[in-house]
């Protein structure tokens, strides 16, 4: 990914702002003289910031340089966990064991940080019952699941039935399951 990064004689510039070995600024020189005070330190010059006018050079250990570039990297790439979301579905009819089994496989996705979309699939007649009703059994549902979450997307109908979204909270605020419900 940074194997263009220019070092030594590759920078053609005719002047760059040089930052010394200790992070002082050196200010604006011409290249073939920053590249004689690198060699003197016994260190590399190094192009850090090429679209910058003049370019930024720095005064710095090759391999030094690049170990801190992928140190940078895989912080952020640690920082962006990827999240997706998850669907379950469950039905008027779901037995006990199986809706606390699905609670419980949603509880897990939400402490790894997912989104979670819970849909009640209806069927038939059950298609036609009061809205109100249902909206109580995936409330039911939502009242088992064990880990702290907030509502991301509110009771809706869906061409399935009926549908929530919902996702880890973050505030920290402990149990704040019963937001909106």
């Amino acid at each position: 990914m940074h194997d263009d990064v220019r070092i030594n004689e590759s920078i053609r510039v005719p002047e760059v702002r040089v930052i010394g070995a200790d992070g002082e600024n050196l200010g604006i020189l011409p290249t073939r003289i920053a590249f004689e005070k690198a060699q003197e330190a016994g260190l590399d010059l190094i192009e850090v910031s090429p679209k910058a006018k003049p370019p930024v050079a720095r005064i710095t250990d090759y391999g030094k340089y690049k170990y801190e570039l992928k140190k940078k990297e895989k912080e952020i790439k640690s920082k962006s966990q990827a999240t997706e979301t998850k669907v379950t579905q469950v039905k008027i009819g779901t037995g006990e064991g199986d809706l606390n089994r699905k609670a419980k496989k949603v509880g897990e996705w939400i402490s790894e940080g997912h989104r979670v979309k819970i849909d009640l699939f209806l069927w038939g007649r059950y298609k036609y019952m009061e809205f109100e009703f249902l909206k109580e059994r995936l409330e039911r549902f939502l009242a088992i699941v064990t880990e702290s979450f907030k509502i991301a997307d509110e009771i809706k109908k869906s061409p399935k039935g009926l549908t929530v979204i919902i996702e880890p909270d973050k505030s920290g605020s402990g149990k704040t399951k019963k937001a909106g419900i």
